[in-house]
């Protein structure tokens, strides 16, 4: 059924529809009483994490709840939920009519936690406990005839709201022209190509940068016109509207666009509809020349990224307030001259590193950092998206802008160059379509999340930022973006997931079983125009401190997670090791508290299965690029992080601990352990760390492969074995945003190190080797050698194991 004739259908008829296939028993308990009151139960047996994060898009750390709020600060690892708004759903259509609504001020959406009286067609609000009256057309509800929302499959519902079309999306193109040749010419390959795949009421925009910026007009179509603004001075968002002509509102009128109104005619000349303007913008890219600006051979290019950001920002936040629109930055170095300066032209003068950041050597950091700050919160408060696309092979100072990514869930995309098929594949994925051929992508997203009284809201951690919503449920203690219980995204995908932190707020005991509930509410402009609005709601029990039910209900994937992104959060303030020993001591805290052991006794330590892979995830974690800041620039660690805190638990699990899959001749290909002693000679391996996938080839296999046996008819199945893992490989690289770097290496070769560095050092340089075994770095039947002086999880494991029983943090 499409919009359309969703719109014809009566306001209550497909909901009833919903529950008349569903054909309720009537003989349930509801069906005998006066009063319904459903409980979809998320913990029912049968149904895993994975099965509700299907069906939800939730996963919580803990599901069922200590009941007051000292036991709660005793769990350790603080309760939290990964909630992804737009989670696929498959046979889940959304509805096309308005959400019933909790009277001022709770504004809770009716759910099937709610209690129902049919006879009376009123139900209570189980957040604030005030009772409702339905409104008139849901005057046919009964015991028999329930709307979808009341249903106990219904926790997760989208509404179509009653709204009128929004402004369609608006696509900025903001490119660096200072450029090698060849460079400009795959990036304006990749602009030309992304044109196509934009829907055609799109409003596109263009500005280049280099030297002086240029605000392209593509309103004028007898000859390319521009606006040039200088790069090395400031402006201020009146200074660029002034200067571009943008009529400030008279005295009486809105100065703010409503949906559906015609845009200004002042903007009309710099953006416009893609099909009134496609020909006239695809000459401009085509005929686009590197920066004329002169270079000597010991300096950089002037590029002024600094005000070209400025004036794009400038112009939609007075063009298209709370409008859908995506500013693409493609930068191929970094801002050397104006306001964001990173570094300075001359050449002897590199970018910083990590080691100048720690010892406060970076004379232009703090000062780009507070200018892409304000400019990243201007464009955030519109409802703006801003998207970073680096092709360099040094940094471009994504770490002094990322808060334009992170703060408006734009995408980071890092590339050695705009030839590459990171780039290419990257940036054109991004315009992926529905099956309806929507833009998968959402734009002006908010969300606000709702509690009952025995609960309050921490904060939350991810590619958002605070709308300032204060009020009884927001928590004292503070976690992420904290004091507020609404948040704004901007952009938002089926991928965007957030960690919102709870605290038990009761002082004093509640009943056992008694229930809490959370509401997540996610309104956005669908990339079709419509208004849209997702509500999740859950419910968890709450149990006394001594019940087993809490240990049990630990789901350690989402734990770790949520507090990974803690680690990240709490390493962009305080220096590396602080949060090295913060994570150990969480860690032994919680081995203490739910280990089986005899105090001072190791060999007794026991985690039940729930608890046993948590620590493993922890020992990765440490050793990740999230924490760890060696061997990367601070360009890349901001982008790990940047991705880190926008993706959901399974793919934030391989960022941490990569799947290594095991290709032989002795079965079929299966998952072994991350550890140096899966490196064997007549393996290949195939390795996914989100970021890269690696396939490593055995001694022997790359010994019979450079011998050329697969291309004899006699070794078809050594032939099949070569083929299998790049097959694999591409499946992974189908499904990935952005796309990871794909390598292929041999035993023994440069490239091998990205899997050296990620598996468990079980066996290393220091424990074979010696006395006839095998040479560093050389598989054999232990597996191989890794040359590192990092602990193996062996050894982590057994001085945890010894911190734990002797009851020290």
């Amino acid at each position: 059924m499409n919009y359309q004739q969703q719109q014809q259908q009566p306001m209550y008829a497909q909901p009833q529809q919903v529950m008349q296939q569903q054909q309720y028993p009537q003989d349930q308990q509801y069906a005998q009483q006066q009063q319904i009151q459903q409980d979809p139960n998320l913990q029912v047996p049968g149904q895993s994490f994975e099965d509700i994060e299907d069906r939800d898009g939730i996963r919580l750390s803990w599901n069922v709840w200590p009941s007051t709020r000292v036991e709660a600060t005793r769990l350790v690892v603080p309760i939290g939920a990964l909630y992804t708004p737009l989670k696929e759903r498959e046979s889940y259509a959304p509805f096309a009519y308005e959400p019933v609504r909790c009277r001022s001020p709770c504004g809770a959406v009716l759910n099937p936690y709610c209690q129902v009286d049919v006879r009376a067609k009123q139900w209570v609000c189980p957040f604030c406990l005030q009772r409702n009256v339905f409104p008139p057309h849901y005057h046919d509800i009964s015991q028999a005839n329930l709307p979808a929302e009341l249903h106990s499959s219904y926790t997760t519902m989208e509404y179509i709201l009653n709204r009128p079309p929004g402004i369609p999306p608006v696509f900025f193109y903001v490119v660096d022209t200072c450029l090698e040749e060849e460079e400009l010419k795959s990036l304006k390959e990749s602009l030309v190509v992304s044109l196509s795949l934009l829907p055609p009421n799109a409003l596109v925009g263009l500005i280049t940068f280099g030297t002086m910026t240029q605000v392209h007009e593509l309103g004028y179509g007898e000859c390319p016109k521009s606006y040039v603004f200088r790069g090395n001075k400031e402006y201020s968002a009146k200074q660029i509207q002034d200067m571009l002509g943008f009529g400030s509102p008279k005295a009486g009128q809105q100065p703010m666009m409503r949906p559906g109104q015609p845009m200004p005619a002042d903007a009309s000349r710099f953006l416009l509809p893609l099909s009134e303007c496609e020909f006239i913008l695809t000459s401009i890219i085509d005929q686009l020349q590197r920066d004329p600006w002169p270079v000597a051979n010991d300096k950089r290019p002037l590029r002024s990224t600094g005000v070209a950001l400025s004036v794009a920002i400038g112009m939609l936040e007075s063009a298209f307030p709370n409008t859908g629109a995506r500013i693409m930055v493609f930068a191929g170095g970094p801002c050397t001259e104006g306001p964001g300066m990173v570094v300075g032209p001359e050449l002897r003068e590199p970018i910083r590193s990590h080691n100048e950041l720690d010892k406060d050597l970076a004379k232009h950091c703090k000062k780009a950092i507070k200018y892409y700050e304000g400019l990243s919160k201007r464009a955030a408060e519109k409802g703006h998206i801003v998207d970073l696309f680096a092709g360099c092979l040094d940094q471009i100072g994504m770490m002094e802008m990322k808060t334009l990514a992170t703060l408006t869930n734009g995408v980071m995309v890092i590339s050695d160059s705009f030839s590459t098929s990171i780039f290419k594949q990257s940036f054109l994925r991004l315009f992926s379509k529905d099956a309806e051929g929507a833009l998968v992508m959402g734009f002006n997203a908010s969300l606000d999340v709702q509690v009952s009284r025995e609960l309050k809201v921490s904060g939350l951690i991810g590619p958002a930022i605070s709308l300032g919503k204060k009020g009884a449920s927001v928590g004292e203690t503070e976690i992420g973006i904290a004091g507020t219980t609404a948040w704004k995204l901007c952009g938002i995908n089926p991928k965007t997931t957030v960690g919102v932190y709870f605290e038990v707020a009761s002082q004093q005991p509640l009943a056992p079983n008694s229930r809490g509930l959370i509401q997540f509410a996610t309104q956005y402009q669908h990339a079709n125009g419509t208004s849209r609005l997702r509500i999740t709601t859950v419910a968890r029990t709450f149990q006394d401190a001594s019940s087993p039910e809490i240990g049990q209900s630990f789901d350690q994937e989402a734990a770790a997670v949520l507090m990974a992104r803690i680690s990240t959060f709490k390493a962009d303030i305080d220096d590396g090791p602080d949060v090295l020993r913060w994570l150990d001591r969480m860690l032994i805290r919680l081995c203490q508290k739910y280990a089986d052991y005899r105090r001072e006794d190791p060999g007794s330590f026991r985690l039940s299965d729930n608890f046993s892979i948590y620590p493993q995830f922890m020992f990765h974690l440490r050793r990740s690029q999230f924490l760890q800041v060696f061997n990367n620039s601070p360009d890349e660690t901001v982008f790990y992080r940047h991705i880190l805190n926008h993706e959901d638990v399974n793919n934030s699990l391989i960022m941490i601990q990569p799947t290594l899959m095991s290709y032989s001749f002795n079965g079929t290909p299966q998952p072994v352990l991350l550890d140096s002693v899966s490196l064997k000679p007549d393996v290949i391996l195939l390795m996914d760390a989100y970021f890269y996938l690696v396939i490593w080839h055995g001694a022997n296999i790359t010994t019979w492969r450079n011998a050329g046996y697969q291309d004899q008819p006699n070794y078809e199945s050594f032939k099949m074995l070569l083929e299998a893992p790049p097959q694999d490989a591409a499946e992974l690289l189908s499904e990935r945003f952005p796309i990871p770097r794909y390598i292929v290496t041999d035993e023994g070769l440069s490239q091998a190190r990205f899997l050296l560095s990620k598996v468990n050092p079980s066996t290393t340089h220091t424990s074979v080797g010696q006395y006839g075994g095998p040479a560093v770095g050389m598989s054999g039947a232990g597996g191989a050698a890794i040359p590192t002086d990092d602990v193996s999880l062996q050894v982590f494991m057994e001085h945890l194991k010894k911190l734990s029983v002797s009851g020290s943090s």
